[in-house]
């Protein structure tokens, strides 16, 4: 990768990263546990208990997805970013731009996934 555009992907992954790690921070305020003694209605509590379901998803999307972005930032010198981990070809510099954290390219994307 040439080093404009690596030096922009870096700054890219490091943007992504600081809000991802807010959005952590207000994902673990969303899931806090929802005491018994609590006085809203059976209905209410049955949706504030769904609702803390989604967002403990949503949580550890987050996290699985920061973890991938700091291992991306760990390899940002590497020879091979950029390019696919299955057929070594490279990934284009628009798809790493939208998904920092991926590893693949589009055609192995889909047939892995």
């Amino acid at each position: 990768m040439e080093k404009v555009k690596r030096e922009k992907f870096e700054n890219h992954i490091r943007e992504k990263i600081e809000i991802l790690k807010k959005d952590i921070i207000s994902f673990k305020e969303l899931t806090a546990p929802i005491p018994p003694d609590n006085a809203i209605g059976r209905l209410t509590r049955m949706e504030a208990i769904s609702s803390k379901s989604i967002n403990e998803a949503a949580l550890r999307k987050t996290e699985y997805t920061l973890l991938k972005l700091e291992r991306a930032l760990r390899n940002i010198d590497a020879p091979d970013l950029g390019l696919c981990r299955e057929c070594e070809e490279p990934i284009p510099f628009a798809r790493l731009m939208i998904l920092p954290e991926t590893d693949l390219c589009v055609e192995c994307a889909e047939k892995i996934g």
